[in-house]
């Protein structure tokens, strides 16, 4: 018999139910019994929603983050908050985010770095680690949910994070060897293992991603040597790998003393026979055979062709779950009653892709005809999607067609484009500005509810808006930054926002992902060729032009963000859906500078993102994502001036395609980080003008103008000052007005300062 199992369930329930329980606490407006009270509800929903699998996984639930749920259990605490007495969750609170609640003693804690979740929109909270960092067990929080889960009846499969991958994915702030902490660190491992051991645990899910990577001989001995160590531990261990193949990885994972390996085989597919050639009898071999990442329903009928033989070949020692945990899609189709029904049809969320798991183990376990009306409807949705003539575009791909290099081509080199742009702006050294958004208020959430619900009509809604506009140029103004935005008060969401305007795109009600923390996205479904069919953004954007002599930048998504934020259609290459939305925003980009807008700044925060967890397909994926962007910025006029951001991810090993973007301004997240990026600048100079993110908006904490001239300090000390902007590190839609204000009052502040200096 096939075993099921699943990897892991998203945290923040099907209505976002943690993160208002979360903002509520932080606020001070409910306590953190309600809290935890909350947590261990969706704990219960939870495991209830995955009955009928072999295996539940427990631990998976956070409060925040999982990589800081293991620096916790590891007692890997930054010194920083360490001698802060009082209950637990406001030190973890304090790593996440700089403080807990509201009113907390201690607001100036610097928050832990953020980035990015291997190749996803998940953000991590960095392990940070130093040549004299101790590790201690506190396991009690994974211990109160194994009970829990226990009491309800649920056959358990706790899950933990790799040693070698937490390693791999932290930092250290000192400069010392993270691989030699490896020898400190497997002996709480090894205590962890072996208390969930007397407890009863027969299975636990150990993560190593890193093995989808490459990896040095340092790290490929560190696996082999962590996993020796561990072999001795009174539980199985199945290690779990995922969002790629392992290649050149695979003769070690085979050979590492665990009870069984997960493999990615939506990812990796073609490595499954490899894989079962090369296991010992005695080993399980664990297959995601459904998406943990995208949407799109399984094709059952061609999972089944190819997974029966493997079934046949392994009998019970082959497991089936998703390809990775579901955190990265959202919780439940059954709501979405909104949603076109052609397309509603072609999904699957996190609880239908359960079902699919569980028709796919009954078919290998009892016969195809066990389940033949399920397989069935899955067969007809499978061929009416890709029948279904909304899918295909003629006059887009003759669009494509047209593209020619001089397409991605600015007509002047930089240094040219530079001085005719400062000729017409005429902006001081240091100028300051923001990324493009400010706070979204219960003002303007009401007024964008109460539009889609009907109840205020487009002129009503226009009116609120544009006095939401003009509140943030006047707060501009007041504050005496040289370029200013709209604040984008008209858009839920960055991307949402630009595909609801595209013609290609469909969106759910309630398809929250997590990004981090208590910030969800409802990533809109790419399912077909990409048009514009009007403007998007001209009209706001003139009328907050209107409202002031300064230069007021135009805000745009790029085209690769577009694309890695989104659920894409799998049934064409990424890079041709990527070109389609370049087109679209190239559109868009042309219809601003005939309005009048010299400054555009197109967002391209997930091109980090979007890298192959290889270095060898780096240059594949560069090659297409740098075109998309070029192709959307570069038909403007010489003193247009273009903008792109980026945010929390490493930018060090790419700065070389970030340059051949060509923008004229880029913005880039650096203060979490402590302006560790700039450390690129030491090897590579930059050519164009640079903004390094001074304000951590992630953080309710103020920053002082004292620390951004610091900042700033480090900044010059790699980049020609006159190169140099002063900005936050990103949009300010989470912030409130109260802590938005002084911050930037002191950046603006800073800026002074630097110019007299």
């Amino acid at each position: 018999m096939v075993t099921t199992h699943n990897l892991g369930f998203p945290r923040i329930g099907a209505g976002r139910e943690l993160k208002f329980a979360l903002e509520a606490y932080w606020k001070g407006q409910s306590s953190r019994d309600e809290l935890n009270s909350l947590g261990a509800q969706l704990r219960q929903r939870h495991w209830k929603n995955q009955s009928g699998l072999d295996f539940v996984p427990v631990g998976d639930f956070s409060f925040y983050d999982h990589i800081l749920d293991m620096s916790f259990t590891l007692g890997n605490l930054p010194e920083r908050v360490r001698g802060f007495q009082g209950e637990a969750l406001d030190n973890y609170f304090r790593v996440a985010r700089g403080r807990s609640v509201s009113q907390d003693a201690c607001c100036g804690v610097q928050a832990g770095e953020m980035t990015k979740w291997f190749d996803t929109n998940y953000h991590y909270i960095v392990p940070e680690f130093a040549a004299t960092t101790e590790f201690a067990l506190d396991a009690s929080r994974l211990l109160a949910q194994l009970a829990e889960a226990r009491a309800q009846g649920i056959n358990v499969k706790p899950v933990i994070i790799g040693p070698v991958t937490y390693l791999w994915i932290g930092k250290t702030k000192d400069g010392s060897d993270k691989l030699a902490l490896l020898e400190r660190l497997l002996p709480v491992y090894g205590e962890l293992l072996n208390l969930l051991a007397a407890h009863g645990v027969e299975w636990v899910q150990i993560d190593e991603p890193v093995l989808v990577t490459e990896l040095d001989t340092e790290w490929r001995h560190a696996l082999t040597l962590a996993y020796h160590h561990l072999k001795t531990s009174r539980v199985k261990l199945l290690l779990a790998t995922y969002f790629g193949q392992l290649q050149d990885n695979l003769h070690l994972a085979c050979t590492l003393p665990v009870a069984g390996i997960h493999l990615d085989a939506i990812n990796a597919q073609s490595e499954v026979t490899q894989l079962a050639d090369l296991l010992p009898s005695y080993k399980v071999l664990s297959l995601g055979v459904v998406n943990g990442r995208n949407i799109w329903k399984t094709d059952l009928d061609a999972t089944l062709d190819w997974l029966q033989p493997v079934h046949h070949r392994l009998g019970d020692r082959l497991w089936i779950a998703p390809s990775c945990s579901l955190l990265h899609v959202p919780v439940d189709l059954s709501g979405e009653r909104k949603l076109d029904p052609e397309i509603r049809s072609w999904l699957a969320f996190a609880l239908q892709k359960l079902d699919e798991l569980k028709i796919l183990a009954a078919a290998l376990n009892q016969g195809r005809a066990a389940v033949a009306a399920e397989l069935e409807d899955n067969r007809a949705a499978i061929a009416a999607r890709r029948a279904s003539a909304r899918v295909n575009n003629p006059a887009v791909k003759a669009a494509l067609a047209g593209i020619t290099p001089a397409s991605g081509r600015r007509k002047s080199v930089y240094a040219v484009r530079a001085r005719q742009q400062a000729a017409l702006l005429n902006l001081p050294a240091y100028p300051t500005t923001t990324i493009g958004s400010f706070p979204q208020t219960a003002e303007i959430r009401l007024a964008r509810s109460r539009f889609k619900s009907g109840e205020l009509d487009e002129a009503g809604y226009k009116v609120a808006m544009q006095a939401e506009i003009a509140r943030c140029v006047h707060e501009q103004e007041a504050l005496e930054l040289d370029v200013l935005v709209h604040g984008e008060p008209e858009r839920n969401d960055m991307v949402e926002y630009f595909g609801e305007q595209l013609d290609g795109y469909a969106f759910s009600q309630f398809g929250w992902v997590q990004s981090y923390g208590s910030r969800c996205v409802k990533p809109p479904i790419l399912f077909g060729d990409i048009s514009r069919p009007k403007a998007m953004t001209v009209e706001w954007i003139k009328y907050a032009q209107s409202l002031t002599a300064k230069p007021m930048k135009g805000m745009l998504t790029g085209p690769v963000t577009i694309l890695n934020w989104s659920f894409v259609r799998d049934d064409q290459p990424r890079s041709v859906s990527c070109r389609q939305i370049a087109l679209a925003i190239r559109a868009e980009v042309l219809d601003l500078e005939k309005a009048g807008v010299r400054v555009i700044q197109i967002d391209e925060a997930a091109l980090r993102e979007g890298l192959p967890l290889r270095k060898a397909q780096w240059r594949q994926y560069l090659d297409w994502a740098v075109d998309a962007f070029r192709i959307a910025a570069n038909g403007v006029q010489d003193d247009t001036q273009i903008h792109t951001h980026m945010c929390y991810s490493e930018f060090n090993d790419i700065m070389a395609a970030i340059a051949d973007m060509d923008a004229d301004v880029i913005t880039i997240e650096t203060s979490r980080s402590d302006m560790e990026l700039l450390d690129a600048f030491d090897g590579f100079k930059y050519p164009n003008e640079i903004g390094p993110g001074v304000y951590d908006i992630h953080s309710p904490n103020i920053p002082t103008r004292e620390h951004i001239v610091q900042l700033m300090r480090r900044a010059e000390a790699r980049i020609p000052a006159e190169r140099l902007w002063v900005n936050p590190d990103c949009g300010l839609k989470t912030r409130q007005w109260a802590e938005v204000i002084p911050a930037l009052r002191n950046m603006v502040a800073a800026a002074r300062q630097l110019r007299t200096i």
